[in-house]
Parts: structure tokens; sequence; C-alpha cells
């Protein structure tokens, strides 16, 4: 028999936004976002995997502000970043990204003191070197969607 084995950690998602848009982000009510690339923190305990495969998934029940965001049309994951470590480093990783970016205030983090788990970047580029510096300083080995998916 094969045991599957649940992977626990920390994950960043890079959302493309192509257009200017206002969304109703559940009883946070309505957040007008820029285009642009919002990076996302998040982690799961439960399984890493299942939580990322769930967010890049259609069609889901809406639970978390991240999946309002996610629902709109004009929003694509471009990539994913994460640390399969077995511990939740979402709150120092999430200090770590806002350091050279826009927070989307109170987004994602209503189960912590943070200020945002959502931060805006006008590109892409500046968006994956932020995450991924974010990780080295937290000494996290980072994987990417490639590495669920082998």
């Amino acid at each position: 028999m094969v045991t599957k084995t649940i992977l626990k950690g920390t994950y960043c998602l890079l959302i493309n936004l192509n257009k200017n848009q206002s969304i109703e982000i559940g009883k946070k009510g309505e957040i007008q976002f820029k285009k642009g690339c919002y990076v996302y923190v998040g982690s799961a305990l439960n399984s890493l995997e299942g939580r990322i495969k769930r967010h890049l998934r259609q069609n889901k029940k809406m639970h978390w502000h991240v999946d309002y965001l996610l629902d709109s049309p004009h929003t694509q994951v471009t990539e994913v970043f994460y640390s399969d470590d077995g511990v939740k480093h979402e709150c120092e990783l999430a200090v770590q990204v806002a350091l050279k970016r826009a927070e989307i205030k109170g987004f994602g983090c209503s189960d912590c003191k943070c200020q945002a788990h959502l931060f805006y970047f006008q590109n892409e580029s500046q968006a994956t070197l932020n995450c991924l510096d974010g990780f080295k300083k937290l000494k996290l080995e980072v994987k990417t969607l490639e590495d669920l998916n082998p």
C-alpha cells in the first residue's frame, strides 16, 4: 500500500489582473483593484497541495478572501511558490513581501494581526523577485507548481 505524504507549509500565489476592477470580497465589501500583479501569502497545515490546487480550480465555494479575487474572469494565477517544511511561516513571509509593496489592507489576514496578506506590484517580475527574496530571508527552500506535479 502506498501512503501519500501530506505536505504542510506556506505559499505565495502570483495573481495577474489584466484590468482595473472593482470586486466584491465577501463581507469585506467592494475593493478597487488596479491592473498589475498581486501576491497572496497563505499557508496550509492540513494539505498544502490540496489548498494550492483548490486556488487554481474554477467553480469553488467562496471561502477565503482570495477566492473572490480569483473568481474574476480578469485574474489568472501565473506562478506559485511554496515551502513544504511543515511550519506555518505565513505571517513572517507576509512581512517580508510587505517591505516593497502596496498592501491591500485587511485582505486575507482576519485570523492574525498582520496588516495584509495581499500585496500589489506593477509587474510580475517585481512580484517574483520580492517573493523569492522573502523565502530566502526566511531560509526556506522554494518550490514551484512543477514540483507539485512531477
